[in-house]
Formats: C-alpha cells, structure tokens, sequence
C-alpha cells in the first residue's frame, strides 16, 4: 500500500519546477563511467539505456531512478525493460508484440541465460557482434544497470581517500549511511505529501538531509570530490539544451533567407543572417560547455563529430558566402546543421550523447586536437559540397536554362567546399600518421579508418583534377559532390558501425545501418535519374 501511494504522489509530481525532489537530487555528486557527474545526468543516461528514454510517464530520470533503490520489489514487476530487435524477442521465446518487459519476467526467463553464455562465447573469440548479439549486450547491459541500481552497487557517492573508486550506497558505514537513510526518509516524505493536491515539494528536512550528507561526503576525502563549478555547468547544459536552440535558430534564420529570396527583401536576409549567426553562436556554446566538462576536444565519438561537422559546415558556409554573396551557401549550411542537430536528438541509441573519459589511445590531447579535429572538419566541408550538389541537381532537373546563373555560383562554391576539404582531410591524414608513429609504432599500416580516408582523399581529387583538366564540368562536379561523399560517409560512419574493425576501436558503435544506406541509395539513385533525364533533354533538342 505505501509503495503504492509512493509511486501515485510521484506521478502526480512530474513537470516540476527545479525546487521538487527530483530538481533537488540532481546536483547530487556520483561517480559513474569513470568521471564525477551530477546524479540527474547519470539517471537520465540510466534509463535512457534501460527504458530508451530519459522520462517515464512524464516523471523526471532522478525520481524514477531514486526509487529503483528505495522500492525495488514494485519495479521488478514493472514493464521497463525495451526489447526492440525482433530476432532477440523470438530466442527468448516471447510471442507477444509489446516493446517493454519487467525485469522480473526476464530474470525468470530461462532462455536469457543461454543467450548471455552465446555472446560470451563470441567475446571470448573476439567476433564481430552483428545487431542480434549487439541487443544481446544491450540487454545485458540493461538488466545489469537496473539490478546494480536496486542493490545500491551502481550509486557511487563518496569519495575513498584510498582509492580512486568511490564507496557505492550498500558499502557505507556509520555516520553516512545515517546521513544516506536520512536522505532517503526525506524523499519518501517529500513525495507522499504532495503540496496543494498538485506538486511534490522537497520539504525542508529533504534538503538539509542532503546537504549534510554531500557535506560529510566531502569531508571524507575534499581533494577527490567533485568540482561543484562543473556539476551545476553540467546541469546548465542539460537543461538549457544549446543544441536545440541552436537548431531552431538555424530553421528561423533559413525561413527568413527564403522569404528572402522569394521576394528579395533585403531586411529578410539581415535577419536570416542575424538568426544563423545567433544559432551558429549557441552551438558553439554548446562545444564550449562540453569541452569544459570533459577537459578535451568534442571529437571523441560518433555524437560528438556530428555535431562538430555541423558547426564547422556553417562556419566554412559563412566565410564562403562572405565570399561569393550565394545564398545558396547559407541555405545549405544551416540545413546541414538543422538536420545533423536534429538527428542527434533523434536517435539517442545510435548517438549516444553521454559525456565519457577518453579512449587510452585517444590521451593525448594534442594529438586529438591536431589529428582528429582537422579530419574531422574536412568533412563539414565535403558535406557543404554534398548539400550543394544536391540544390544544383534539382535545378538541372527543373530547367538548366533558367536557373544557369544558380548554377554557375554553386558550382563555383562546391569547387572552393572541396579544395577546403582536401587540404584539411590531407593534413589530417598526415598528422594521423605520426600520431600512428605515437601510439602504434608504425605510420602507415592499411587499418580500415586509414584506408577509406586515403580513398576518400583519392576520390575527391579526381574530381578537383577533373575539373583543372577541363573533363569535369558544373553538371559532372554537382554530381561528383553528390557521390564523392558516400566515401565520406563510409570513413566517417562505415568503418566504425558496418566493418567494426581495425585499431580505431574506440569509435566503435552500432544502430542505423538501414537509415544511411536508405540515405546513400537514394542520394545515388537521385544522380542516376537527373543524369537520365539531362541526357534525354539534350538528345531530344539535337536536330
């Protein structure tokens, strides 16, 4: 009955301001993945993993996750668990088509236990996962993360002055696991009296309670606990959400350039400028923010060279159109950045946006900066090309003639986009190799990441030397751009999500497959039709 009526006053507490129980817990300092984060970064990332998302029913990650500790028996019955893979569904025999389970029924679930011994068989062997075993370890990973949470093992919350591993909830002793249950009767107060029928105030005794306990927390070890600057930076960032005011600001600044070019206003156009600058400056913020709290460069994953490349596309778009005066290069710079933003927010299991320590071979900032910022950036500019190529194939496929002017800028802008990009995408790749010198004691050695950046490369000026030697002209270098960067996409996604393999591990993922080879095909398909149709326009106007 009491669990009950705990889990109804929570219910009735979710959209709170940051004064409820769960805007309270968020600042609590836990070490988790190897760094010190706040507690409602670590219960957002937790049930994002878990549940596949960062609420439940509307309730905030740090009640949810808070309560996993204090009434474990209620969530085991609970359908938390995301199964999404169909294949995974079938090996453990479950015929019906809902996406969440209890922890419970998959605990019971003989077949869960064979199918662990399968992947650890594959580990063991060092196999590549395909996307079964891949929601194989995912769902490890999952009842793993819920069943550490419930026993308190994954809640690590004081510092040890003999280690570098904090003691978790069930290893506290004496004086703090008082203060800890002290916590807790605070939370469970909080949250059983809800203030006018409506809201779940954190009572005054909740708050000391927790002061006091982050108070004791700290004077176990000062010089190990966490930096209270980067916790509420930390906080700041996951609230404030730069990334998507940065993209709204793209999308404002680009209906405003269009209004502009409908009607040629000029007043349209300085706003559009006025909001593409405005998001151009969130999102770097944004960076900043997280550079600041992980102490290095934003390219260390998938995540992260996403939304680099989408900034470095606006920022080679602004100079060029500072340059040329195309509109063209502001418009597909900021829907490159409106769609890469937005993709991040989209597919939060196949960009996982968590703030992680580096990869060994990846501890050396200098090399990071220099090596993987450059290549990284080479990219932003080939997709400039890209999105480009793409306006300029649809202005061929409308009428050639009349939009000759378009065309001719926009190619002019694609031929600047890619010597950009391939002196960047050549120093990186001549930097990668003394940071391969560095780290691998060799400079060149076939690794896939090597391989499809030099073909990337090779790719890319065939298409510049082409264009010198007069046999690539604005239609065949629109067109070029377009197919050129599938060799960017496979250096930058392929290798680390299709082949998964090579010395590049640390860029390893999974998920998405389908959607960027739906994206390749299509973008491919679209050359092969315009070519067609030019060709048969041309023919036809022959006598």
């Amino acid at each position: 009955m009491k669990h009950g009526f705990l889990l109804f006053a929570l219910m009735l507490s979710c959209h709170l301001s940051r004064a409820d129980v769960g805007g309270v817990l968020e600042y609590l300092p836990i070490q988790d993945s190897g760094r010190i984060k706040p507690f409602d970064t670590f219960a957002r990332e937790s049930l994002q993993l878990v549940y596949g998302r960062q609420k439940y029913q509307g309730r905030q990650a740090t009640e949810v996750i808070f309560t996993w500790l204090l009434i474990p028996d209620h969530w085991m019955s609970v359908p938390i668990i995301e199964i999404n893979h169909s294949g995974l569904r079938e090996a453990l025999k479950i015929t019906s088509k809902e996406k969440y389970f209890s922890p419970q029924s998959l605990f019971t679930n003989e077949r869960v236990g064979l199918i662990f011994q399968e992947l650890e068989t594959r580990r063991t062997r060092q196999e590549k996962l395909n996307p079964y075993y891949q929601a194989v370890q995912r769902l490890q990973n999952q009842l793993g993360l819920f069943q550490a949470i419930r026993s308190g093992a994954a809640l690590r919350l004081v510092p040890d002055p003999d280690s570098d591993k904090w003691r978790a909830v069930n290893e506290l002793e004496g004086e703090l696991r008082e203060a800890f249950a002290a916590v807790s009767k605070g939370f469970v107060d909080s949250v059983t009296v809800v203030a006018d029928g409506q809201r779940a105030k954190a009572s005054p005794e909740f708050r000391s309670a927790l002061q006091s306990f982050i108070t004791q927390a700290r004077a176990v070890a000062p010089d190990k606990y966490a930096n209270q600057r980067a916790i509420e930076l930390e906080e700041h960032l996951n609230h404030f959400h730069p990334f998507m005011w940065a993209w709204i600001a793209y999308l404002v600044g680009l209906l405003w350039l269009t209004v502009n070019m409908m009607s040629g206003r000029v007043w349209a156009q300085n706003l559009s400028l006025l909001f593409v600058a405005c998001g151009f400056l969130l999102h770097l913020y944004g960076m900043a923010l997280r550079m600041y709290l992980a102490g290095r460069p934003p390219v260390s994953n998938m995540y992260e060279t996403v939304v680099w490349v989408s900034w470095g596309s606006v920022l080679f778009g602004l100079i060029l159109h500072r340059l040329h005066k195309s509109k063209l290069l502001l418009a597909c710079a900021s829907g490159i950045a409106i769609f890469c933003l937005i993709l991040t927010d989209m597919a939060p299991t196949v960009l996982d946006a968590s703030l992680h320590p580096l990869e060994p071979v990846l501890r050396s900032n200098f090399w990071l900066t220099t090596h993987v910022l450059i290549i990284t950036i080479s990219y932003a500019a080939f997709f400039l090309a890209f999105a480009l190529g793409d306006i300029l194939l649809l202005f061929y496929l409308k009428n050639e003639a009349q939009f000759a002017k378009l065309i001719h800028s926009g190619s002019q802008a694609i031929y600047r986009s890619i010597q950009i990009g391939v002196v960047l995408l050549a120093l990186g790749i001549i930097l990668g190799g003394i940071w391969a010198d560095y780290s691998w004691g060799r400079y060149w050695g076939w690794d896939p990441k090597e391989t499809w950046a030099l073909i990337a490369l090779l790719g890319y000026l065939a298409l510049l030397h082409g264009r010198l030697a007069g046999w690539v002209k604005n239609f065949q270098l629109a067109a070029g751009s377009v197919v050129a960067f599938a060799l960017v996409i496979m250096a930058w996604y392929g290798v680390n999500y299709v082949l998964g393999a090579g010395l590049h591990s640390y860029g390893f993922g999974a998920g998405g497959v389908e959607w960027v080879t739906g994206f390749v095909v299509l973008h491919l398909l679209y050359v092969v039709y315009v070519s067609t149709v030019r060709y048969q326009r041309m023919k036809n106007e022959i006598p």
